[in-house]
């Protein structure tokens, strides 16, 4: 492993993730929280949950009543005033559903006078539910979802027709109670109504897009669920003020910052990657051959969530993919590519991601392994693990979308 590389890339992970947690950016937000004279409520969904709840408890210095549902092994102590929950993610499942009927049961009966603070992050989608189909039949539907290869999007227009909280119907839910939303962007572009399906913002999506979807990926779909893509979600809503406190820019200029205090130049290819994650991997890794060896220290930074089309039957996540895809063309150079969920996890796996450099394909060869085979069988983690290209972080607390960096050292071969 080419040591020297794979510290910076560590260093610019660290530094990246430091810079975007939620923290100030959800006191930025409460600048402009007018509760009215009633209680104020709160409730929180998403990776990001636990650490926003507790970022706007300590702003306020108390709360009414609140709820937070966030994934396992990211709630990380007490909050005054509020139960935390932790719930499967991507798919949902019965805690998650259980936790969503706390919340529910939170805000019901509220007067005009009462506020409900609502801290939404990515992962909303899956963490904050209540299914309007068996909820076997919800997890089928998104597992369904998850190894298509539909983006986000496609995927939130399909969950919001099956849900009781989505697409608006939680505001629905909270009135007449004002609903103050701060949200934790994790798709590109900042679409509120597709940010863990948007539980607070009116649907611009429609019933003919969500049938196209479900015929595009040939979802196997009970006659119930059909009937719930057929029906309109809410189209307006005047009880709620959003604001959005992150994105992936703010992860992309943050990592183009360490990039420059570590001697390299850094250059953003996109904050809006969103294709299949080995496509991506090759890429980039043709991107760091071809500038290799000019004496320059480079970093190429690209923002976004691409995705990954199951194959096979191995484990993994759309950045390790994209880091194990890098690694035939970084053979030999003086290069690396990383890819890291700002969250902290990636996949079904504990890893945040991936790290490949110009050791990495002989590595593996070492160990047995072919990087085409091992990319058609999903199975990703297991290649890097052997040649210690994990990147694993633990939940970070925040979730604003991946980042992957080309990193291109100097003229000389670094330290192997």
């Amino acid at each position: 492993m080419n040591t020297t590389l794979r510290r910076d890339a560590d260093e610019i992970i660290r530094s990246g993730i430091q810079a975007v947690l939620p923290d100030k950016a959800v006191c930025r937000a409460l600048e402009d929280f007018q509760p009215g004279g009633g209680r104020v409520l709160l409730v929180a969904a998403g990776k990001a949950a636990w650490q926003m709840a507790h970022a706007a408890v300590q702003a306020l210095g108390r709360v009414d009543g609140g709820v937070v549902v966030t994934k396992y092994g990211h709630v990380k102590g007490r909050i005054p005033g509020v139960n935390c929950y932790e719930a499967g993610h991507p798919v949902p499942d019965a805690n998650g559903f259980a936790a969503t009927e706390k919340a529910l049961a939170l805000v019901q009966g509220l007067t005009a006078e009462d506020t409900v603070l609502f801290l939404l992050s990515g992962g909303g989608s899956a963490l904050f539910e209540k299914p309007l189909v068996p909820g076997g039949e919800l997890q089928d539907i998104t597992n369904q979802l998850l190894a298509s290869g539909a983006d986000i999007v496609e995927m939130n227009t399909i969950r919001k027709r099956l849900s009781g909280v989505k697409g608006g119907r939680f505001a629905q839910h909270c009135a007449p109670a004002r609903v103050f939303s701060i949200v934790l962007s994790d798709i590109l572009g900042d679409p509120l109504d597709m940010i863990a399906s948007g539980p607070a913002v009116p649907d611009s999506s429609t019933c003919a897009q969500a049938l196209a979807i479900a015929e595009k990926y040939r979802l196997n779909l009970s006659e119930q669920a059909k009937a719930l893509l057929a029906q309109e979600t809410p189209k307006a809503l005047d009880n709620v003020t959003t604001q959005i406190t992150g994105s992936v820019r703010e992860l992309c200029t943050a990592a183009a910052k360490a990039c420059r205090e570590l001697g390299y130049e850094p250059i953003l290819l996109t904050d809006r990657l969103c294709c299949e994650a080995k496509e991506a991997g090759s890429f980039l890794g043709a991107i760091a051959r071809t500038h290799a060896g000019q004496g320059k220290k480079l970093a190429f930074i690209a923002g976004g969530e691409t995705v990954v089309h199951l194959t096979g039957k191995g484990l993994g996540g759309r950045n390790q993919e994209l880091a194990l895809a890098a690694a035939t063309a970084l053979a030999g150079q003086n290069t690396a590519v990383f890819s890291v969920g700002s969250d902290g996890t990636d996949g079904p796996t504990d890893a945040a991601g991936g790290y490949a450099d110009g050791d990495t394909a002989a590595a593996l060869a070492a160990a047995g392994r072919n990087v085409f085979d091992t990319l058609q069988n999903n199975d990703a983690y297991h290649a890097l693990q052997a040649v210690d290209g994990l990147i694993i972080t633990g939940a970070t607390g925040t979730n604003v979308n991946d980042v992957a960096v080309v990193l291109i050292g100097g003229e000389a071969q670094a330290d192997a």
